[in-house]
């Protein structure tokens, strides 16, 4: 049934790293034995129409998988054939208004979101990568960049900028810094920076470009749910599957507490925008 969250329009996971952080209240934080199995059987099984619509105008056509619906101009970035797009523009923005004022996602980061979902099916169809999923890990992690009163500016950078805890091996894992502090300005440990957390190491090969603007930077939205999109697709993992799912959230933090809570945030984006669109 964990196949049935990826049905959820488009669904997917973002993720933070090949090195683990460990969020407040994850795995590492619990006594032993308290975590349970992620809740994924409650999916509704007919969310293929909370699927956004590319911005070509054509209506979104998700199969009964799940997948991202075809552009009928798929010109996000790296499309074949067509001058690339920045994510943002990728999905028609009446979806988005709508969409954001039903689940409460601030707009910009929602246009991120289904972007990456957007440029993933044209990259990757057999992932599954969804919206809702990218959302969620955004959620968990962030709260979409307002974390301690941030916010996301017209172009996509989150400010103030949000770093992490050294990973000192007290509260989380160890890792040694990787960058001289370029990134967290942390020249003794890594710190988990940007709206989805990515550690400096993992930005290092994952980092992606989703704006266009000639820079990989992990504090602007459409940069990391590129990278994130990509990252969780990685290894031909297919999440319209349950084990793929999986695979994709716990590749992004193996804690069972923080995969209940992703899925938790998932499942709950889209029931509103299902509820929404049945009323």
């Amino acid at each position: 049934m964990v196949a049935l969250l990826a049905t959820i329009a488009l669904t997917g996971l973002a993720v933070t790293g090949s090195a683990l952080v460990l969020q407040p209240g994850s795995l590492g934080d619990r006594p032993a034995g308290t975590d349970t199995a992620p809740d994924l059987a409650a999916a509704a099984e007919a969310a293929a129409e909370a699927a956004p619509p590319a911005s070509g105008g054509a209506a979104a056509s998700p199969d009964a998988a799940g997948a991202a619906p075809a552009d009928a101009d798929p010109t996000g970035p790296g499309a074949s054939g067509t001058a690339p797009r920045p994510l943002a523009e990728l999905t028609a923005p009446a979806w988005v208004s709508a969409t954001a004022a039903t689940t409460g996602i601030p707009e910009r980061a929602l246009a991120a979101y289904a972007g990456a979902a957007l440029q993933l099916a044209a990259e990757l169809p057999g992932c599954g990568i969804g919206w809702n999923t990218l959302a969620a890990v955004g959620q968990v992690e962030t709260h979409h960049g307002t974390i301690f009163g941030g916010s996301i500016g017209s172009d996509g950078r989150v400010l103030p900028r949000i770093v992490g805890l050294p990973l000192d091996g007290g509260r989380f894992d160890a890792v040694p810094d990787s960058d001289g502090g370029a990134l967290d300005g942390d020249t003794v440990w890594d710190r988990a920076v940007g709206p989805l957390q990515f550690i400096p190491s993992t930005w290092a090969f994952a980092g992606a470009d989703g704006d266009l603007d000639g820079r990989a930077d992990p504090d602007d939205i459409d940069d990391a749910a590129l990278a994130a999109a990509r990252y969780l697709c990685a290894a031909d993992r297919d999440l319209t599957r349950d084990d793929g799912w999986l695979a994709a959230i716990r590749s992004y933090n193996s804690s069972v507490d923080y995969g209940n809570r992703v899925s938790a945030a998932a499942e709950a984006y889209a029931a509103a925008v299902l509820g929404a669109s049945a009323r």
